[in-house]
């Protein structure tokens, strides 16, 4: 049996997310948890995140798990950032009047602005939310099975724009362009939340539990 752990720093929907891992593969040992040893020994890891960027960033610092992430990721053992999650690992975000993050992926998070607007000129909501179509801009293990534009769940109001196209694995549009997934070696992240987009979502988690880090 493997094991995947969530990491609890008190910034995710972890009960979603275990729950989805669960469905996608019930003999698939989940942990919501903050040990570090725990994390550590894990075979998989997934740093979610819901919330303002600056108390996600505080509470992983505070916890040490900022190191943790780093651990993990030198490794090579699969890492799977969700939604905050794939912020936290970028360079910078906006939010908070701008913050510092994790800078595993080059990238910046920036806030979609008060003016958004579609291609017929009416306005656009923020935070964006709802379903959208999700253009795979690569091929990947964590896209298997699951056709290119398939609709994805989103709740954000900071987007990403990476630093490196080749680490581009999927974007979408909102107003504006803007990536929704990077990927590196064994590092994949998500601005959607694969648990609740049905489907398309599920089969990327059990992608991720049955991926070995590989690109």
């Amino acid at each position: 049996m493997s094991t995947v752990a969530v990491i609890d720093y008190g910034m995710g929907n972890l009960h979603s997310v275990a729950k989805a891992l669960e469905h996608v593969k019930p003999d698939e040992r989940v942990l919501v948890t903050r040990d570090t040893q725990d994390i550590l020994a894990a075979d998989r890891v997934i740093l979610p995140g819901v919330g303002a960027i600056r108390d996600c960033m505080g509470e992983l610092v505070r916890l040490g798990l900022d190191k943790i992430v780093h651990q993990v990721i030198a490794s090579g053992k699969p890492l799977l950032g969700i939604c905050v999650g794939v912020q936290l690992l970028t360079e910078f975000s906006e939010e908070n009047g701008g913050h510092a993050c994790l800078g595993a992926f080059q990238g910046k998070a920036h806030f979609f602005g008060n003016d958004l607007k579609d291609e017929s000129g009416e306005k656009l909501k923020v935070p964006h939310m709802g379903w959208n179509r999700v253009t795979q801009r690569k091929a990947h293990p964590l896209w298997a099975n699951i056709a290119d534009d398939s609709r994805f769940y989103f709740v954000h109001s900071y987007y990403i724009k990476a630093g490196q196209t080749d680490e581009i694995a999927g974007s979408c549009h909102y107003g504006l362009e803007f990536d929704v997934a990077l990927s590196r070696d064994n590092v994949f992240a998500v601005q959607f939340h694969p648990e609740k987009s049905h489907e398309a979502g599920l089969q990327l988690l059990k992608n991720f539990l049955h991926w070995n880090g590989k690109p």
